[in-house]
């Protein structure tokens, strides 16, 4: 028993938390995972005022009818009832409730659980402590739309309340490390694996050095007609966006800056060899390669900004397969041909999250591959509508050899793969006991539809880092528990709605604040189509306007706040065109709790 709250209550200063802050959303969790038996039925997202931090008061909705939901004396009595103090009704009709200073989790989930099963509450809530997302100081800050812009950024900044990476070191297996002030805070020791030193061009073989000399060549060093090359400093670049060091008042921010990085070099003059990328592999994940000694900064996320040719190989593809067994997640970028990535190593690999690119509209970038292998797209920019469209990182100067530090725009899918090794090194430190499974399905889970145009495939849409954390780190309620409809309704052109049922039962409560609804609907000009979730009672969720979208198919999850709604009961999928010249097909839809 809880002594009173009211001789408990712990004062909060006011100038701490301001009524003008941003809310923290919640979202749905991606990932099915056992849960402590002592609190199976009320997740940390409804026990916590913020990740970590026990919740002091619960925000209760009563149901239309209830006498609590219109008394303050019939509140007062089901809140002392529980245990708890009526405080105030808020604007909504809502009570707040106070459950005393410094409750224990199980105090808190017994008091929220105690809400749950009573029939008149519709939803219950901790009254959750909110935080200020600001903008970070990097001088260049303002230029990287693709980490914070609404149409076609990552929305990178409101993850970064719950993660930064903080514990994840993430393998660049590129062209090495040179130097740079906004990166080396976050470097940790790396590899030099090229072999051949016709390639290194460093003098030497294989070392613990993985400084980028430069890869420059003249014109037709890598073959006939091929022109000749500045250096690239590629593998640093690709380092700067998944890490660089931020809030330190110049350069670029890095999407996981409390993550390191561990550069591996196995790109070197005309590129690198498969032996080679291999060898990095196998040693980033903690294995063992002959003649090197062992990793001490093991990786959990594998980022190749590389690729060639040809079907993933077995040398390649057990390479890979090692890594993952092993817990590392590998990333790698789908190519620059505009072409189906099925035919382009390793992007084309199994075992891996491949990624495409996007401009600054949300479209398939012009360059980047495409094909139903691909699993999510990420901002991989396009310099030819402006070099400001490209993606801004940590550079070098030297046309050949290392000069001055600088900052740089460049565009590719090797741009959009570090954004996904940054969401995943967020993702890992949220979660770390995610597996790469996991965390694959959470990204792709949490992703939403592209904003603009993408023929071809293009995974599951735009990665959402925001979504994904939240979803990881206990921001959702969902269980994992699946019911589907995998009967194919015909969309009729420019006709009336057409309704999918799915009957859920077994369930107790309601339905949570996070439910994914998942849908797969071929249909040319999916702009034509509006899509809607009907709960058992009749209430209508919007999941889908209309629009000027050209593109094919509605392949995407979508989440829905049904936290009011009876989870056992018959919802339906309504689906309606509402142009002419375009028909589709309703072929499954699933509702995720």
């Amino acid at each position: 028993m809880r002594t009173s709250p009211s001789l408990r209550r712990k004062l909060i200063s006011a100038a701490a938390v301001s009524a003008a802050l941003l809310s923290v959303g919640t979202a749905s969790v991606a990932v099915a995972q056992d849960a402590p038996a002592e609190a199976a039925a009320v997740p940390a997202a409804l026990t916590e005022a913020a990740p970590g931090i026990q919740a002091e008061r619960l925000i209760v909705g009563y149901k239309s009818g209830a006498a609590e939901a219109t008394s303050n004396k019939a509140a007062e009595a089901d809140a002392a009832a529980k245990d708890a103090d009526f405080q105030r009704r808020l604007g909504t009709g809502a009570a707040l409730v106070d459950l005393g200073a410094d409750p224990s989790k199980a105090e808190v989930a017994d008091a929220v659980a105690e809400f749950k099963a009573d029939p008149q509450v519709a939803y219950v809530v901790p009254d959750r402590l909110n935080k200020p997302q600001a903008d970070p100081n990097d001088t260049e800050y303002a230029k990287q739309w693709d980490l914070y812009e609404t149409t076609a950024g990552m929305n990178v900044p409101g993850a970064w309340t719950t993660s930064t990476g903080t514990g994840v070191t993430v393998a660049v297996i590129d062209t090495g490390y040179v130097a740079h002030s906004d990166l080396a805070a976050n470097i940790v020791a790396g590899y030099d694996f090229i072999s051949d030193t016709a390639v290194s061009v460093d003098g030497d073989g294989r070392d613990s050095n993985p400084a980028d000399p430069g890869d420059y060549y003249a014109a037709n060093a890598c073959g006939a007609g091929v022109p000749a090359s500045n250096s690239s400093w590629h593998g640093t670049h690709v380092a700067g966006t998944i890490a660089a060091v931020t809030n330190n008042n110049k350069g670029v921010a890095g999407i996981a800056y409390g993550a390191k990085i561990s550069p591996l070099r196995v790109l070197g003059k005309c590129g690198g060899y498969d032996s080679d990328i291999i060898d990095a592999i196998t040693w980033a994940s903690g294995g063992s390669v002959s003649g090197v000694p062992a990793n001490t900064n093991v990786a959990k996320v594998i980022n190749m900004s590389l690729g060639g040719d040809g079907a993933c190989t077995s040398a390649t593809q057990t390479a890979i397969n090692n890594a993952v067994s092993r817990g590392t997640t590998v990333v790698v970028a789908a190519g620059n041909d505009n072409e189906n990535v099925s035919g382009h190593s390793p992007g084309n690999c199994n075992n891996i999250i491949s990624v495409a690119a996007t401009n600054r509209s949300g479209a398939k970038a012009s360059y980047s591959n495409y094909g139903s292998l691909v699993d999510i797209s990420a901002p991989g920019g396009q310099t030819s509508t402006g070099t400001a469209n490209g993606i801004l990182s940590t550079l070098n100067s030297g046309a050949s050899t290392p000069a001055s530090e600088s900052y740089a725009y460049y565009q590719g899918t090797s741009m959009a793969t570090p954004h996904i090794a940054g969401l995943v090194a967020l993702v890992k430190s949220a979660n770390p006991a995610l597996t790469p499974a996991q965390i694959e399905t959470a990204i792709k889970n949490n992703a939403r539809p592209l904003p603009g145009a993408c023929s071809g495939g293009c995974g599951a849409g735009l990665a959402d880092a925001a979504k994904t954390v939240a979803a990881v780190s206990g921001g959702g309620t969902t269980t994992g528990t699946t019911f589907s409809s995998t009967t194919a309704v015909a969309i009729p052109d420019n006709g009336s709605a057409i309704e999918s049922p799915i009957t859920v039962s077994g369930r107790s409560g309601n339905a949570p604040s996070t439910l994914q609804v998942g849908v797969d609907i071929t249909h040319t000009y999916r702009g034509d189509l509006v899509i809607g979730l009907v709960a058992p009672d009749g209430t209508v969720y919007s999941l889908k306007t209309a629009s000027s979208d050209s593109a094919d198919d509605v392949r995407t999850t979508y989440t829905v706040n049904a936290s009011s709604e009876t989870a056992n009961g018959t919802w339906k999928l309504r689906i309606q065109d509402t142009a002419a010249q375009d028909t589709g097909t309703l072929s499954s839809w699933k509702l995720t709790f």
